[in-house]
């Protein structure tokens, strides 16, 4: 019997390694999201992932997205296509709501839709837009503007006198004092209601000073201003300058809201050119390093990179090289294609993974620290 015993005692030792140790489970808690004190919105219109590569490729094989510590991807469909148009993507950005082709800052029912700009303005912060279009044009429209169709740029500008964005710079002077539906010249009221304006044809851009005490606002072209490649350069300059100018304008240190466009990256892909895409495309990336700089000095700033859509169904061909592209399209217009969204600063982990285009709205509000009850 003893030897029996003892033979079983090696066979139990055997049979309880081969018994697995339960797992310990340590259960962290959830890190509050920091909040973040400004929030930098920059829009690279048509920008979609081959548009990134394209021009990552052509420049030394890096862009300062690759900076960004999160990356997501947004579905960009609108509430009446698949394909988006720039209006209803721009204003599920400003406004966190599906909307129909062309809308501009209203629902589907053309109800008007408060704006994450006019919601941080009646807060107390400073706000600001730059683009490379018309001011009027969709994506900007969608900010601060609230009419059922964005070809009515009169309209777009008047709603430009009812709000008080405090730095703007992009083109569609026409609109505001060469007006054909009234006779109306809100330059003058602009002027009138204590803002510096400024335009073309008076100033370079460059040479333009700004008084941070009061409003300011620029206008590039009459209408559409030129593309990068035949001679506007004013990007960069009014990008950075704006949220220097938006950081010292806050006069209550309650922060401020900016919106960025890369409006022609869009253009270069309607027109099937590959050298506008990229042109556009670094110029916007010399932007992003600009603003990111910003960011990181700063400490308190959040910074969301993406794009309302895809244009052209862009494809870089075999036979391409680093700096040589070779390109090819499937259409003139835009595509149903998941956009990359990228973000840096407080709250950017809230960006990292897939989800709505409206989710870019809800997330940039957390992230000031605003609830949904507010």
């Amino acid at each position: 019997m003893k030897k029996l015993f003892l033979l079983f005692i090696p066979l139990l030792i055997v049979t309880c390694k081969q018994i697995p140790t339960p797992a310990v489970v340590v259960v962290k808690e959830e890190q509050p999201v920091k909040k973040a004190k400004n929030v930098i919105l920059m829009v690279g219109d048509g920008m979609g992932l081959t548009q990134i590569s394209a021009g990552m490729y052509s420049n030394g094989n890096y862009l300062h997205l690759e900076r960004f510590p999160a990356v997501g991807l947004h579905k960009s469909y609108s509430a009446d296509n698949l394909v988006t148009d720039s209006a209803a993507g721009a204003t599920a950005f400003s406004c966190g709501v599906k909307t129909y082709n062309g809308a501009i800052g209203v629902n589907a029912d053309t109800v008007a839709v408060q704006t994450i700009l006019e919601e941080a303005e009646l807060k107390g912060l400073a706000t600001g837009m730059v683009a490379t279009s018309s001011i009027v044009h969709a994506t900007p429209a969608s900010f601060v503007a609230h009419v059922r169709y964005r070809k009515l740029y009169e309209d777009i500008a008047a709603d430009f006198l009812k709000t008080e964005v405090d730095y703007w710079v992009g083109g569609g002077k026409a609109f505001f004092n060469n007006r054909e539906n009234d006779e109306r010249d809100l330059y003058a009221e602009l002027r009138a209601k204590g803002y510096m304006v400024s335009d073309y044809f008076i100033n370079d851009f460059e040479d333009v000073s700004t008084n941070v005490k009061g409003n300011f606002a620029y206008f590039t072209a009459n209408k559409e201003p030129l593309p990068k490649a035949q001679g506007r350069d004013y990007l960069v300059r009014a990008a950075s300058q704006g949220a220097r100018f938006l950081d010292k304008h806050d006069k209550e240190d309650k922060g401020f809201f900016m919106m960025i466009e890369g409006s022609q990256i869009d253009w270069g892909g309607h027109a099937n050119d590959s050298d506008y895409i990229i042109s556009e495309m670094l110029e916007f990336n010399e932007t992003i390093g600009k603003i990111i700089d910003f960011a990181k000095r700063d400490g308190e700033t959040l910074v969301v990179v993406t794009a309302d859509h895809e244009t052209g169904g862009y494809a870089i061909n075999p036979g391409s090289k680093m700096d040589t592209i070779i390109g090819a399209f499937t259409s003139d217009y835009h595509t149903a294609t998941m956009i990359p969204v990228f973000a840096y600063g407080p709250g950017s982990e809230l960006f990292n993974g897939i989800y709505e285009n409206t989710a870019i709205y809800h997330k940039m509000r957390s992230a000031f620290g605003w609830t949904e009850e507010e």
